[in-house]
């Protein structure tokens, strides 16, 4: 066994002739503890919430999207798209079509963001989940053109999931100035039905922006015959998403970004993990406060084993040997303390997880009502080496301490 392994566990557990050794011990692994709880708990919460949106964004967003590199639009028989779309790993492949219109119903207009999509839309994502309404997810017929908007434009345009009017779009076309004396002249116009369904994505980006129509409608608006803005993609069950992405990547070129689910909504997610950043460095911080009580412990207890030491250098231990047994002592504490906070930590996430203790409010204007939590490995030993890293290096100080005590016990 390690020798200053061995003596720092028999001062660490020995009975002390000054209580207070004790006590301050005690204080600091009761300190590390708690810190080790809050970073790993905190930690926690960060990944529910973060694990919730995406879970909001999952039925809207495509689990691959591909977009163009420095321009809008895209050609949608360009070689490179032809060939990823017949991969065998890609299951649903569907084109779609983003930009800017103005709506209309009776006196209230709004500007919104269109997405043509094709009719096989509804393979591609879970819509179905977010419709909302006793219609069903239809963009065209033989008669007319329908579309489909979320709950919050609905509410601003205050028309209803059946308006009894049809709403109006408008587009700027492509080319052209615009008509000073007839300005209506100057847009593409065409009239949208509902199917008698709005979707609901809970999400302020999608459900006050966003109409979802036909690809074709789209492209008559915008002027863009035979292309769109993005190539969404679903692919077969099973296959690695990351050799999927860099796959397409290689066959795609640096003319097109491929993006996962993440990086369809990056904004978001950065501001996820800034905030978790900027926690686990004040929580961090809180950490090296509490390792400080640790320091006052060793003191004391190099005091105490003051004598001990000179005999242990006296049968021919080197300083270096009995500097290590202080710092080690320090360390077990941290160690205690830290493997204590974390296993209080994970057992208090995973009662959250099944019973929902501390919950959002009781107003019921919450998506859910109790804190999501969700434990990940890495943060686990995120907190566990921060923990130790931080520990050794507020008690690395004790060993020139210990030294001059050594010395003094020899005089």
């Amino acid at each position: 066994m390690n020798f200053p392994f061995f003596i720092a566990r028999r001062y660490l557990f020995a009975k002390k002739s000054h209580n207070v050794i004790n006590v301050i011990s005690a204080i600091s692994v009761a300190g590390i503890m708690l810190a080790s709880f809050a970073l790993i708990c905190t930690l926690s919460v960060f990944n529910g919430f973060h694990n919730l949106v995406e879970s909001l964004f999952k039925d809207f967003d495509p689990e691959i999207k591909v977009v163009p590199t420095g321009r809008k639009f895209f050609n949608m028989d360009d070689e490179r798209i032809l060939k990823v779309t017949s991969l065998d790993y890609i299951e649903v492949s569907n084109f779609t079509l983003e930009e800017q219109a103005l709506i209309n119903f009776k006196s209230k207009q709004q500007i919104v963001m269109i997405k043509g999509v094709q009719d096989s839309y509804h393979d591609l994502v879970n819509i179905e989940n977010l419709l909302k309404g006793n219609g069903i997810f239809m963009l065209q017929d033989e008669v007319c053109n329908y579309g489909i908007m979320g709950v919050g434009l609905m509410n601003q345009l205050n028309c209803g999931i059946n308006p009894s009017y049809p709403l109006r779009l408008y587009v700027p076309k492509k080319e052209g100035k615009i008509n000073m004396t007839n300005p209506a002249v100057s847009f593409n116009q065409a009239d949208i039905f509902s199917p008698g369904v709005i979707f609901m994505v809970e999400q302020e980006k999608y459900d006050d922006n966003y109409v979802i129509i036909s690809l074709e409608l789209a492209q008559q608006l915008t002027d863009r015959k035979n292309e769109a803005s993005a190539l969404e993609i679903k692919t077969t069950e099973g296959v690695s998403l990351r050799k999927v992405i860099r796959d397409l990547k290689a066959i795609l070129g640096p003319d097109f970004e491929v993006q996962d689910r993440i990086h369809q909504q990056q904004d978001i997610f950065k501001v996820f993990k800034l905030e978790k950043f900027i926690s686990y460095l004040f929580l961090t911080f809180i950490l090296l406060i509490a390792c400080f009580n640790i320091i006052g412990s060793l003191i004391m207890l190099i005091v105490e084993k003051q004598q001990d030491a000179g005999l242990l250098e006296s049968m021919g231990a080197s300083k270096k040997t009995i500097e290590r047994i202080f710092i080690t002592n320090g360390v077990l504490i941290s160690l205690i303390g830290a493997v204590s906070g974390l296993v209080l930590g994970v057992i208090a996430v995973l009662l959250q997880q099944k019973y929902g203790f501390i919950s959002l409010g009781s107003q019921g204007n919450f998506i859910v009502d109790a804190y999501p939590v969700s434990i990940q490995i890495k943060d686990i030993i995120l907190v566990l080496v921060t923990v130790l890293v931080v520990s050794f290096l507020s008690v690395r100080p004790i060993g020139p301490i210990a030294r001059r005590f050594i010395r003094n016990s020899e005089g």
